[in-house]
């Protein structure tokens, strides 16, 4: 299927059970999409129903349907670690055999004083923490002095929290870039994450003006071989920061599910082949972090009326595939990732609906998009085109 268009749409942050190695993440018992169904009394997703999302796992409201018009399945994580950036990365063809590193206790003073002198200031907090919480803490004495809040997570992250007023958004993002410079080695995390915040003491508030600083992938991607052989990779959303700009022909930024779908459509008018991967953030960022059980079903039922739009405008040849990169149950004790599968939705009318089970590595993914664009197999994941019904040519 040669010169075909695929679309990837993440759902960050959409788990659909924890995985076996859950418990040594803190995990167990995690499934986000379940437990999220549960806690508001049921979801209406009917396009999503129809898809086969009710055969992944128990969703209060969204049964099993007997035919699907989607093949479906979920994917494990291979690679060690639950984050943004190693589900993508595995998602195109990268398996860590080690997690990005943890800093439980802040960063040490070889990352922190390299860093103050970068800025020519303090910093305040370099402990981990909750992003909406250490803002509230710190963000008055940030706004006398000026200094970043710097916090980290579960995940392996390095966040530069500042005030839009006090911190104009260009000099907080020159301060992420330095720091992503610093990071190497043994204290070379996944993202440096640039988090602005707004409003006065008591009721501080992020704003949508975050920017990820990734590590480079540690070597050619899927997008980086769809690149090379001519076809636009058009990234949405995060994308383009996940996989720090490489193999990433066209970027739309977005800043919100609702905005990220209309930049999707928009990106079907303008490329009628390739690939074109988007993110929808707002499951993970404004949900599943704040454990807010009846946000995140609000958004999926919103996504799913969305889509509708999406498949109006699939060519014949299209595939679409909906996929996560890791949980974030709303409902769990702790406000980080989860462990968890990922769905597996792959609908298109030449699409054979069928269960395809658990897959092994989300590398799978990658492994299928290039042999649909008649690229040779990636160094990882299997290829699952027959499985669809569909004839490499």
């Amino acid at each position: 299927m040669k010169n075909s268009r695929v679309l990837i749409i993440v759902l960050d942050g959409l788990g659909v059970g924890e995985l076996p190695d859950a418990s040594f993440y803190g995990d167990a018992g995690s499934n986000t999409l379940s437990n999220t169904a549960k806690a508001v009394g049921g979801l209406r997703v009917p396009l999503l129903e129809s898809f086969g999302l009710g055969c992944l796992t128990d969703v209060s409201g969204v049964p099993c349907t007997a035919q699907p018009v989607a093949a479906y399945g979920k994917m494990a994580e291979l690679s060690k670690g639950k984050d943004t950036t190693t589900g993508h990365w595995e998602m195109t063809g990268i398996v860590l055999d080690k997690p990005f590193p943890l800093f439980e206790d802040g960063f040490p003073p070889e990352v922190i004083e390299p860093f103050e002198a970068a800025i020519g200031r303090k910093v305040l907090g370099n402990v981990k923490a909750s992003g909406t919480e250490i803002i509230q803490q710190l963000g008055e004495e940030h706004l006398r002095t000026g200094y970043p809040i710097i916090y980290t997570s579960a995940d392996s992250v390095f966040q530069i929290a500042a005030h839009e007023e006090i911190v104009p958004l260009e000099l907080l993002y020159e301060w992420s870039a330095a720091a992503r410079s610093l990071l190497r080695e043994e204290h070379a995390v996944g993202r440096v994450i640039a988090r602005p915040f707004t409003g006065r003491p008591g009721d501080f508030r992020r704003t949508s003006n975050r920017k990820d600083y990734s590590l480079l992938p540690p070597r050619p991607t899927l997008l980086d071989i769809l690149a090379a052989n001519g076809f636009p990779v058009v990234g949405i959303g995060k994308i383009d920061d996940i996989f720090a700009g490489r193999g990433v022909t066209v970027s739309y930024q977005s800043k919100s599910n609702d905005e990220g779908m209309a930049k999707l459509l928009e990106a079907m008018d303008r490329f009628p082949q390739g690939l074109i991967f988007a993110n929808l953030v707002d499951f993970d960022m404004l949900y599943g972090h704040r454990n807010d059980a009846i946000g995140y079903a609000r958004a999926l039922e919103q996504f799913d009326l969305l889509l509708n739009s999406v498949l109006a405008k699939l060519q014949e040849s299209d595939i679409l595939f909906l996929v996560s990169d890791h949980g974030c149950d709303p409902i769990f004790p702790h406000t980080d990732h989860t462990r968890e599968y990922v769905p597996l939705l792959v609908y298109g009318s030449k699409v054979r609906p069928r269960n395809l089970g658990i897959r092994q590595t989300f590398a799978d993914l990658g492994a299928t998009v290039a042999a649909l664009f008649g690229l040779p197999q990636l160094e990882v994941g299997t290829n699952f085109t027959a499985e669809l019904g569909l004839v490499e040519q």
